[in-house]
């Protein structure tokens, strides 16, 4: 079977990690504050605080934002759960605009639309699957609304749009470093901004609300990453480059070779570079397709089966996004990963190639 995810560690990962445990300082310390200044400049950002994972990332950042009771929040149907969570943690409600069919991103017009329609006190934008949403458009829709812009990176490590990397645009840009991401830390998180106002916030928020041993100003949590998960994310970030660089690759033959007329394949705008967290395909026949992949020896995803207004956990939030909802019921991913070998692509190529539904 050929994996969906298969994450890439090696030596340099196993050696610095000993000398984390050798150093016998595995809570955080020196390694993150050294993994958090290599992240930020990798991103074009000033300064950047690890977390424990990217949910904790949002919602620190929502936090530090000061995003909080009676707040509203624009964001997208479509994506995965935490990023309505994390505004719910926060004590604010998320607002759900429709998504571009042809890049499952948030809907630049549906959006403009909501936030004529509705009080929104910030703007949530997920850069779904590697692909960075219209920033230009919705940095313009914050800047005229006057309220902060939050870039969901998870999924997108060193996406770029218009030449500036995900993470740099809005105010702050989250990610996630979980094991299937594009890079990761085993679990982990991290904020980038060039807010130097915001930085005293994000490292308070995420450790007990903290100023100093023990003096706490305010009230938070144990978001802290850890040093062990640091010197992963230092070795993997001097390979994210060339992760990315085979995930593409990997996509520009997929993308070439599929020709089958019932499967249409992503999209990579003019102004976006694309990292491809995700290869995802569209079909009217999506759980048919994934039964014959498995069957000839293709692992498949499904990323997202149910749009977030759609989980019993917000039932109570009103919604129309026919979009999200079609493509919910269509995407299906398959390998891109960099381990996926040149037979590997020929194998899925062929199999979807033949499938006569």
């Amino acid at each position: 079977m050929i994996p969906i995810a298969d994450p890439e560690l090696g030596e340099e990962e196993t050696d610095r990690v000993e000398d984390v445990l050798d150093s016998g300082m595995l809570a955080d310390g020196p390694e993150v504050r050294e993994f958090e200044a290599e992240f930020a400049a990798y991103c074009g950002t000033d300064h950047g605080v690890a977390t424990s994972n990217g949910t904790t990332a949002l919602h620190a950042a929502l936090e530090a934002l000061e995003i909080g009771d009676g707040d509203r929040v624009l964001t997208t149907p479509f994506s995965f759960i935490a990023t309505a969570n994390a505004i719910r943690l926060a004590g604010a409600e998320p607002v759900f605009a429709d998504i571009d069919p042809a890049t499952y991103n948030l809907d630049p017009d549906a959006a403009w639309e909501i936030a004529r329609e509705e009080a929104v006190d910030a703007i949530v934008v997920v850069h779904l699957y590697g692909l960075p949403a219209a920033m230009e458009v919705f940095r313009d829709l914050a800047d005229d609304l006057g309220v902060p812009l939050i870039e969901d990176a998870a999924q997108a490590h060193g996406a770029e749009y218009d030449g500036d990397r995900v993470g740099s645009i809005g105010d702050v840009g989250c990610f996630s470093f979980y094991p299937t991401k594009n890079m990761t830390t085993g679990e982990g998180g991290m904020v980038t901004t060039d807010r130097a106002d915001l930085v005293d916030r994000l490292e308070q928020f995420i450790n007990h609300g903290r100023t100093d041993s023990y003096d706490h100003a305010s009230v938070g949590h144990n978001f802290r990453m850890t040093s062990i998960a640091a010197a992963i994310g230092r070795a993997q970030l001097e390979r994210l480059p060339e992760f990315i660089d085979q995930r593409r690759a990997n996509a520009v033959r997929l993308t070439e070779g599929i020709a089958n007329d019932v499967v249409t394949c992503p999209v990579e705008p003019a102004d976006a570079t694309h990292v491809y967290h995700q290869y995802t395909i569209r079909t009217e026949n999506r759980d048919d397709l994934v039964d014959y992949l498995e069957d000839h020896g293709v692992g498949a995803g499904v990323y997202y089966p149910t749009c977030i207004h759609e989980q019993p956990a917000y039932d109570d939030v009103s919604c129309s996004a026919p979009e999200a909802e079609g493509a919910a019921a269509e995407v299906l991913s398959l390998p891109v990963h960099p381990n996926v070998t040149a037979d590997d692509l020929d194998h899925i190529i062929e199999v979807i190639n033949d499938y006569d539904h």
